[in-house]
This record gives structure tokens, C-alpha cells and sequence, in this order.
């Protein structure tokens, strides 16, 4: 546990020129930034994320939009993928987060067996909550903490109380991974959900050709609409493959490589980071199109950018400035992108533990925005912790 340090704010440098009797223009001192990370200097520890179980390894990132039940506006809920024993797709619970009293507490929890969710509970980066006061989060299962057990695993629903209802099943829910994109209207919702873990074999099976555990691509992205009756549940009216031929992977550290971010544009363009591939894919007509994008010149859609800053990108989401920020696995930067120009335009540090090489190796995940659309929460595997950056 610890606070980060604060980096040099942007009046230094003004500071500086004064005392030197440097002479800087209004312009300069006041120029605007070209983009939302270039705001960002603070990044700060909050609270743990592990609640009384014991449970590990934070993933999902979801801010409340108003009271409901027992969570409270701006509240922040965290999902945990690990039990106790540290073991991958395990976790049972969501804890809740309160800006107001900088306190933890658990929000709700499942059974680690579950007859309505195939393979177990492991809570992954899954995670909306609706208008309507439902919480809807996604299960990706194992027993032994590898892909070797793992389920297809579940959505689960659960009230604004934490209470479970019910869960959701079936022959296109294989592996509920990446952040949920969603379009909520209060009676009827659309929900984005990538699908990372169908056909995927234990992490010690090796190609014999690159010694690797083999790469499938069969990865999807799955558009549910859902019907949300007043007072009952919501259920699934229609759920379809819309994207086909991500890349997925088994991996002994990380669980698994596939799809993890998706972003929906207000055209109606979703983008999906896809992290083995280390680019950032945009699936056109999402809301409308009845058949899916396929895999073509290995990608699943436009590509919008590939490589460089990215390394190995996971959940991601909008900025002022209508640009998309991404989280890396691989190191603990955040990359910020402009879905328009198709640039990478920074990269800044956000977790520089030097215990891990590259610094912050495996620690960042889940991201969202603060309430104030100012800064962004960010999640520390290593730490268990939900951090903030701000201006």
C-alpha cells in the first residue's frame, strides 16, 4: 500500500521563467493541451480492493451513475478475479468503493460453485451496472487457476442490494472477458461483451512448432439486447456474434490473451482492443449489423492502430477530447489514442513498480472515468488496490 508521487504540475516551468526572468506569451502559458493525458500528474492509492474472503487481483472498474439499493452515486465498484489462494478465475466478490468515506465494503458475492454458471465463479472485467439498478458481471471459471479447468462460465445478475437473481448461459456465452460497451435506454438495454476462452487449452500445452501455447482465433464479440420488464430482472431478447477471429491464448501468468476493451462510438462504431495482436480494431454498424466482421489479413475490423506504444492492451475508454485511453498488461503505462486520425498520441507511466519488468508488468486492468470527467480510476493487480490519477 502507498501513495505514488505527485509529478511536477505544469505552473513549475511558469515558475521557473519568472524567477530566471524568462518572458513567455499568454499564448504559450495558456496554451490548451493536445490531449487528456498531458492534464495528468497525480496518480494516488485509495483503498484495497480485497475484501474479508481474502479475495485477489482486482479487474473490472464500474463508477454508479446515481443511488440505487444499498450503492450510492460515484460509488465505484471493483470485481475480483482471484480467491484467497491467489488462484485465477476464482473470485467471488464486487466490493463498492465510497469517494465519501474512502472506505471499502463488500457489494455482493457469489457461490464459488454455481449450477447456473458452468466451471465455477471467476469475476473478469465484465461489469455494467443499468438504469434500471441491475448489476450485470461476467464469470470466466477455473479450479486450478489455469485455463486447463476453466469453464465457459456465465453473466450473472444481480440487484441493486447485491442479491443475486439469475444467470445467463448458453452456447455463445464462452468466456465473458472484456469490459462491457453498452447502450442502456431503461426498458431495453444493448450490451457488448467479448468472448476470450472457448477452445482454449491448458497453458502447458505447447505448439510444437513455436513451444507456445497455441493461438486460436476464435475470440468473438457478442451484442445481447436485453428487455428490462419494470420491477423484474432483465432478460436476453436477442444476442448476437457480431465480430469473429480475435486471438486467444492460454497463458500461466495471465490467465489468458483475447479481446478486452471495447469502446462504443455514438455512431454506432465499437472499438475493441485486441491483446495479443497489440492493436486497436473498430467494428463498424455494431447496434445494427445481423452477421460478423471475420478475421481478414489478421484483423477483425479496421485497424486504427497497432503496436508501438500499445503493449499487450486491455480495458479502454473514452477521454475529453474524444479520445480513447488504454490500459497495457505488459508494462504500467496507459496509452491515449485518437480513434480519428488513427495516432497514438502518449504514453504515460502510471504504475512504475520496479518490482516487475518492465515496470508495472501485469498490475494495471480495469479503467474508468471519474465523476468529474477530470481524471481516471485504474486498478493495481500487485497491490490489490484501486488507485486514481488526476489533473
Amino acid at each position: 500500500m502507498r501513495i505514488k508521487p505527485l509529478s511536477s504540475r505544469p505552473f513549475t516551468l511558469l515558475t521557473l521563467g519568472f524567477l530566471l526572468g524568462w518572458q513567455l506569451s499568454s499564448t504559450q502559458a495558456q496554451a490548451a493541451p493536445k490531449g487528456f493525458l498531458e492534464t495528468i500528474h497525480r496518480h494516488a492509492m485509495l483503498a484495497s480492493t480485497s475484501p474479508g474472503n481474502g479475495d485477489l487481483n482486482p479487474y473490472a472498474i464500474y463508477v454508479v451513475p446515481q443511488d440505487m439499493g444499498s450503492l450510492k452515486k460515484d460509488e465505484v465498484l471493483v470485481t475480483n478475479f482471484n480467491n484467497v489462494n491467489n488462484l485465477q478465475g476464482t473470485g467471488t466478490t464486487i466490493v463498492a468503493y465510497s469517494p465519501v468515506t474512502k472506505s471499502v465494503r463488500l457489494f455482493a458475492s457469489a457461490p464459488a460453485h454455481l449450477a447456473a454458471c458452468p466451471g465455477g465463479i471467476g469475476f473478469t472485467t465484465a461489469l455494467t451496472v443499468l438504469k434500471s439498478g441491475w448489476v450485470i458481471v461476467g464469470s470466466t471459471p477455473s479450479k486450478d487457476g489455469t485455463t486447463g479447468t476453466k469453464g465457459d462460465g456465465c453473466l450473472l445478475v444481480f440487484d441493486a442490494n447485491g442479491t443475486f437473481t439469475t444467470a445467463w448461459k448458453g452456447p455463445l456465452i464462452t468466456g465473458p472477458w472484456g469490459n462491457i460497451a453498452s447502450v442502456d435506454n431503461g426498458d431495453k438495454a444493448v450490451l457488448f461483451i467479448s468472448m476470450a476462452a472457448a477452445g482454449l487449452p491448458s497453458p502447458y500445452v505447447s505448439d510444437p512448432v513455436t513451444h507456445y501455447p497455441p493461438i486460436l482465433h476464435n475470440a468473438t464479440v457478442v451484442r445481447f439486447n436485453l428487455d428490462i420488464p419494470a420491477g423484474k430482472p432483465p432478460v436476453i431478447a436477442q444476442q448476437t456474434v457480431i465480430a469473429s477471429g480475435f486471438a486467444g491464448r492460454a497463458d500461466r501468468d495471465n490467465f489468458l490473451f483475447g479481446p478486452t476493451g471495447l469502446a462504443l462510438d455514438t455512431d454506432g462504431t465499437l472499438y475493441v482492443t485486441d491483446g495479443y495482436d497489440e492493436e486497436v480494431t473498430a467494428i463498424d454498424n455494431a447496434l445494427t449489423r445481423t452477421e460478423p466482421v471475420t478475421r481478414q489479413n489478421d484483423a477483425v475490423g479496421r485497424i486504427i492502430t497497432k503496436g508501438k506504444l500499445l503493449n499487450w492492451p486491455l480495458a479502454m475508454i473514452w477521454v475529453p477530447g474524444h479520445h480513447l485511453l488504454v490500459a497495457n498488461g505488459r508494462n504500467g503505462q496507459v496509452v491515449e489514442i485518437d480513434p480519428v486520425a488513427k495516432k497514438q498520441l502518449y504514453a504515460q507511466w502510471v504504475d512504475n513498480d520496479q518490482a516487475q519488468q518492465p515496470p508495472g508488468n501485469g498490475d494495471l486492468f480495469g479503467l474508468a472515468m471519474t465523476p468529474d470527467n477530470k481524471g481516471f480510476y485504474y486498478v493495481e493487480d500487485d497491490m490489490n488496490t484501486l488507485n486514481v490519477s488526476l489533473p
